[in-house]
């Protein structure tokens, strides 16, 4: 049942995203905010498919941790339905991305007209400074600079190394850093087509603010982050028996 449920709903999100992305064709030559607000039309309608046809619904913890205007928010990322929630708890999100996603049809010219943070990952140091300059610039327009500070998907109970742009970024902007916490990959992980039925989590914690030594705030990040989404993930898996798949499940990428 899983599985049929899981692949009604990637016909249907497949058709939604395809239609919406030849009606808003029109928008790219239009006003930026025009666009942010189509944007959020069809994640809300994704996030409608995933709930009704999946199962899988979502809850918010710590809202009042999100401090108003430009901040930096550093996230677990679990899943592609991380990227979807930002966009719809935060007004104006700019996303740090990789380059390369600029270049797919359809999908890129929406990121580039949405003046989301790319950045090439062969480029060194100068693909870091260009980063911060653009981040700085996205703040201070009071848009919220959304990092993935691991660079990566990653599976429930694993953690990757904690990149240093992340640090860069919190000593460039001299904003409150705000670490989210989630479990999304119990239920969708990030190389299966199965979307599990249940409830995902995102937790806002408490902001760091500027001023620490970079070493100190990477460790503090990262051990507030780790903590929590380990919290999560083991409630969730009270909670939802069937959650937590074994890694070798149906393939998708």
């Amino acid at each position: 049942m899983i599985l049929i449920r899981s692949l009604a709903f990637q016909a249907l999100f497949l058709t939604w995203t395809l239609a919406l992305s030849l009606l808003y064709l029109p928008l790219l030559a239009g006003p930026r905010r025009v666009l942010v607000g189509a944007a959020r039309l069809w994640l809300a309608g994704n996030l409608f498919l995933v709930r009704v046809v999946a199962g899988l619904s979502w809850e918010l913890r710590g809202r009042e941790n999100l401090p108003p205007g430009g901040v930096l928010v550093a996230a677990k990322h679990q899943s592609a339905f991380d990227t979807m929630i930002f966009h719809m708890l935060l007004g104006d999100p700019a996303f740090i991305l990789k380059k390369e996603l600029l270049r797919l049809p359809f999908i890129g010219w929406y990121l580039s007209r949405h003046r989301m943070i790319a950045i090439d990952r062969k480029a060194g140091i100068r693909a870091l400074k260009q980063m911060a300059a653009e981040a700085k610039d996205a703040a201070a327009e009071g848009r919220q600079v959304v990092i993935f500070p691991e660079g990566t998907r990653t599976a429930p109970g694993d953690t990757a190394p904690y990149h240093s742009g992340v640090a860069m970024l919190y000593d460039a902007l001299g904003v409150p850093v705000v670490p989210v916490a989630l479990n999304s990959g119990l239920f969708w992980a990030r190389e299966s087509i199965l979307r599990r039925p249940g409830r995902v989590v995102v937790e806002i914690l408490p902001p760091i603010q500027p001023g620490m030594d970079r070493r100190a705030f990477l460790a503090d990040l990262q051990g507030r982050i780790e903590a929590a989404t380990n919290r999560l993930v083991e409630e969730g898996r009270a909670e939802f028996p069937h959650a937590a798949p074994p890694r070798a499940e149906v393939a998708c990428g």
